[in-house]
C-alpha cells in the first residue's frame, strides 16, 4: 500500500511538474523576447479592438434591420386593420350568419395581400361563443400560440402592439417571430388581428454580417500582428547583433564589428558602435602592452637584483657574526642593515610571486593535508610576536581534523598573512582562528578586535601596497604584497578570500577552499560576519 501511494505522488509531482517547466520557459522567453513582447501586446490589443468594433456593428445592423422590419410591418398592420374593419362594417351584427364566412375571407386575403404575401401569418382571435375562438389562413389553430402579455396589452390599451418571440407556427423547431396585434372594433363586434412575420431573413442577414466580421477581423488582427513582427524585427535584429558582437568583444574577439548598412537610426547605432569597438581594442591593446611591459620589468629586476642581493646577504651576514667586536652604533647599524636585507628578500620573493601570477605560470602542488598541524605550525612561529604584542592566540580546530588536498605551501602563506596582520593591528587581545568543513568545502576564519578598518575597504584590502592607515608603525616589516598573493592562493586553488569589518569591531577573513582540487566553491561552511559582531558594536541591527 505505500510502495502505491509513493508510486501516485511521485507520478502526480511529474503530472504537475511538466506544466510548471512550460510556463517557466514561456516566462522566460516572455522576459527575454522585445519582439515577443511587441508581438502578443499588438495581438491582445488589436484583438480587443476588433471585438469591441464587431459587437457594436453586430448590435447596429442588427437593431437597424429589426427596425426596418418591424417599420414595414406596423405599416401593413394598420392597412390590415383598415380591410378588416371594412368588410364587418357590412355586416349586421354579431349574430349575422355570413359572419364566419367573412372572417375566413378577411385572413385568407390579409395572408395573400402584398408584398408580404405567404410570407406573414394572419391571425383574427374573437371572443364570440358562436364563432371559434381563432381564425388561420393556412396553419393549424391549434398550433397558433399568441402570448398572453401581448394579448393583455391589446385588450387594455386597446392600440396596435408588437412583441418579439421565438415560437412555432407547425411542428418545426421553433423560429424568431415579430408578432404585431391591434384591436378591430366592428358593428360586427370587437376583434383582434395579428400578424406573425418571420425573423428568418433577418436572423441570417446577422448571421452572414457575423461571419463576414470575424473572418475581416482574423484577418485584420493577423495583418496587424504581421506589421508588429516586421517592424520590430527590423529594429530588434540590429540590437540582437549588437548584443551579439558586444559578446564577442567580451569574449576577447576584439576583431568582431557590426555590419553597416543604410544611413538610419540603426545604421549610425552600429556606426557608433564600430567606433566605440575599435577605441576599446585600442586602449586594451595599449593596456595589455603596458601590462606586459611590466610584469617584464618586475621580474627582469626582480631576477637581476637577485645576484647582488646575495653578494650584500653575504656581507652583512659576516658583519652579523662578529657585531659583537664593533663598537654599539655599529652594532646597530649592523642590525638594522640585517633587518632591511629580510624586508628586501621578502619584497624580491613577492614581487617574483606576483609576475608569476600576471604572467600565468603559477602551478597548484595539492597535497593531502591535515588543516590542523598545519595551523598549528602556523601559530608556533607567531608565538614571540603574539607574546611581545600581548595578544592570545586561540585555535577553535573541530574533531575528527579536517583532511583536504591543498598546496600546503601555499595555504600556510596565506595563513601566515593572515594571523601575522591579526597579531600585528589587533592591539592585544584576543586572536581566534577557526576551521571547519563540510562535504564539498573548508573554511578557515582570522578574528581579531582591533581598531579595524571601513566596510567599504573590504575589497580594497586586497590591492596592491594598500594600508588602512598610512601613518601606523609597522613591526613586521610586511611588504603590501601579502593580501595580494594570498587572494591569488585561493583563487588558485578555486575557493575565495573575504574580509569583514567594523571600524572600532576588529576585523575576520574567511579563506574557504574546496576539499578537492578542480573544484569551484558553492559556499562556505563558516560566516563571514562574526556571530560577536553586534556584540563588538555595542549591540543594534
Amino acid at each position: 500500500m505505500s510502495r502505491s501511494a509513493s508510486w501516485v505522488g511521485s507520478a502526480a509531482r511529474r503530472v504537475f511538474r511538466v506544466p510548471a517547466q512550460a510556463w517557466h520557459w514561456v516566462f522566460s522567453l516572455w522576459r527575454r523576447s522585445i519582439q515577443l513582447r511587441v508581438v502578443v501586446t499588438t495581438l491582445v490589443g488589436s484583438a480587443v479592438v476588433v471585438v469591441v468594433l464587431g459587437l457594436l456593428a453586430m448590435n447596429q445592423i442588427s437593431r437597424g434591420l429589426v427596425n426596418a422590419e418591424r417599420n414595414q410591418a406596423m405599416q401593413q398592420v394598420e392597412t390590415g386593420q383598415s380591410y378588416a374593419m371594412n368588410q364587418l362594417d357590412t355586416l349586421g351584427g354579431p349574430s349575422d350568419p355570413a359572419l364566419d364566412s367573412t372572417l375566413r375571407s378577411v385572413v385568407t386575403n390579409l395572408a395573400e395581400r402584398g408584398g408580404q404575401a405567404g410570407r406573414a401569418a394572419v391571425v383574427i382571435q374573437t371572443n364570440n361563443a358562436r364563432l371559434p375562438s381563432l381564425y388561420v389562413a393556412q396553419q393549424d389553430p391549434e398550433q397558433v400560440r399568441i402570448p398572453e402579455k401581448l394579448t393583455r396589452l391589446i385588450a387594455d390599451e386597446k392600440v396596435l402592439a408588437y412583441q418579439y418571440v421565438k415560437t412555432t407556427l407547425d411542428d418545426g423547431p421553433e423560429r424568431p417571430f415579430l408578432i404585431v396585434g391591434v384591436p378591430v372594433d366592428s358593428t360586427a363586434g370587437p376583434f383582434t388581428l395579428y400578424y406573425f412575420f418571420p425573423l428568418d431573413e433577418q436572423v441570417d442577414a446577422v448571421d452572414v454580417v457575423r461571419k463576414t466580421l470575424i473572418g475581416m477581423g482574423v484577418l485584420l488582427v493577423l495583418l496587424l500582428v504581421g506589421i508588429a513582427w516586421l517592424v520590430t524585427r527590423q529594429v530588434v535584429t540590429p540590437v540582437r547583433l549588437a548584443a551579439r558582437t558586444a559578446e564577442r568583444l567580451s569574449a576577447g574577439l576584439l576583431e568582431e564589428r557590426m555590419s553597416l548598412k543604410g544611413e538610419d537610426d540603426l545604421a549610425r547605432l552600429a556606426h557608433s558602435f564600430n567606433q566605440m569597438a575599435s577605441n576599446l581594442q585600442r586602449q586594451i591593446v595599449q593596456l595589455e602592452e603596458m601590462s606586459r611591459l611590466q610584469r617584464r620589468f618586475t621580474s627582469d629586476v626582480s631576477h637581476e637584483l637577485r645576484t647582488p642581493l646575495t653578494t650584500i646577504r653575504m656581507a652583512a651576514d659576516i658583519l652579523h657574526e662578529g657585531r659583537e667586536k664593533f663598537g654599539p652604533d655599529m652594532a646597530r647599524s649592523v642590525e638594522l642593515l640585517t633587518n632591511q636585507l629580510d624586508r628586501f628578500e621578502s619584497l624580491l620573493a613577492d614581487l617574483l610571486e606576483i609576475s608569476r601570477y600576471d604572467g600565468g605560470f603559477a602551478v597548484l602542488d595539492a597535497e593531502v593535508t591535515d588543516m590542523g598541524a598545519l595551523i598549528t605550525r602556523v601559530l608556533s612561529g607567531f608565538t614571540c610576536l603574539a607574546d611581545r604584542n600581548d595578544v592570545e592566540l586561540v585555535p577553535v580546530l573541530p574533531e575528527p581534523a579536517v583532511v583536504a588536498e591543498v598546496d600546503a605551501r601555499r595555504v600556510e602563506r596565506v595563513l601566515r598573512n593572515l594571523v601575522g596582520n591579526a597579531v600585528e593591528y589587533g592591539a592585544g587581545g584576543i586572536v581566534r582562528i577557526t576551521v571547519a568543513a563540510d562535504r564539498e568545502a573548508l573554511a578557515v576564519t582570522v578574528r581579531d578586535y582591533g581598531p579595524g578598518f571601513r566596510s567599504t575597504d573590504s575589497e580594497a584590502v586586497f590591492n596592491r601596497f594598500w594600508r588602512a592607515d598610512p601613518s601606523r608603525a609597522r613591526h613586521t616589516g610586511g611588504t603590501g604584497l601579502g593580501l595580494s598573493i594570498a587572494r591569488e592562493d585561493a583563487r588558485l586553488h578555486g575557493g575565495w578570500l573575504q574580509a569583514w569589518s567594523t571600524e572600532g569591531a576588529g576585523a575576520q577573513f574567511r579563506l574557504t577552499l574546496p576539499l578537492r582540487p578542480g573544484r569551484q566553491v558553492q559556499s562556505s561552511p563558516l560566516e563571514l560576519i562574526p556571530d560577536d559582531a553586534q556584540q563588538s558594536t555595542g549591540g543594534g541591527s
